[in-house]
């Protein structure tokens, strides 16, 4: 199906996706002990954004998908840009509270770029699998279409976040640690929420009356008009 329109659903679902993104990178700069596992406290709300990647692509199609992920790279891209400006102005001489603030929104422009970069290819791979695997499965196994695209947009995002933002500076062992850590979490997070996930995307396809199949589409990822 395609029509220009855009429903209400897939805007609130949009909000919640650009949301989730901001608060993971706040969330970033504190690490938490989970029992014999650390993990940042972005781990609390980034899977939500793959789980909502996948209601996406699953009732709407991969067009859909596409939109809302560069709307969260741009609402990325434009939310760094102001914490750069904002840490490079000069605070009040009373003020107390710069190195806080500088700790929390000062990301270091190579992490950035990392954060960016990973979201992108990540957010598309996760998009693509699960667009390509319905088409395959001609719409069954909803549960393991969720699960491996997520698989391979964690796995994809962690695989080029971790190498840009720490090589060189954190050994070669712990950064393989850390990105089978991420990997692992994170799917892991999809599969205990997704009973959720498929009452979601079940509610999303009475409701619109939508369950696209992405056949003959292009999946060029610059084709943003294409909705």
């Amino acid at each position: 199906m395609k029509s220009s329109s855009v429903p209400l659903s897939f805007m609130l679902l949009g909000i919640a996706f650009c949301a989730c993104l901001i608060a993971s990178n706040l969330l970033e700069t504190k690490i938490i002990q989970l029992g014999p596992v650390t993990i940042t406290a972005g781990f609390l709300v980034f899977p939500i954004s793959y789980i909502i990647n996948d209601c996406i692509a699953e009732v709407w199609g991969f067009r859909r998908a596409r939109l809302l992920i560069w709307l969260g790279f741009a609402v990325n891209f434009t939310m760094l840009a102001l914490f750069q400006l904002a840490v490079a102005l000069p605070s009040a001489p009373f003020w107390e509270g710069e190195a806080a603030f500088r700790f929390v929104f000062g990301l270091a422009p190579r992490i950035a770029a990392a954060s960016l970069m990973a979201f992108l290819l990540g957010s598309f791979l996760n998009a693509y699998v699960m667009s390509r695997m319905k088409i395959a499965s001609r719409g069954r196994n909803f549960s393991a279409r969720a699960i491996l695209s997520t698989l391979a947009g964690e796995s994809a995002d962690s695989l080029i976040f971790f190498p840009l933002a720490f090589g060189g500076l954190v050994p070669v062992q712990e950064l393989l640690k850390l990105m089978a850590i991420q990997i692992v979490a994170k799917t892991a997070y999809e599969i205990v929420v997704l009973p959720v996930t498929i009452r979601v995307v079940n509610a999303l396809k009475i409701h619109e009356g939508c369950d696209a199949y992405d056949t003959g589409i292009s999946y060029n990822i610059m084709k943003i008009r294409d909705i």
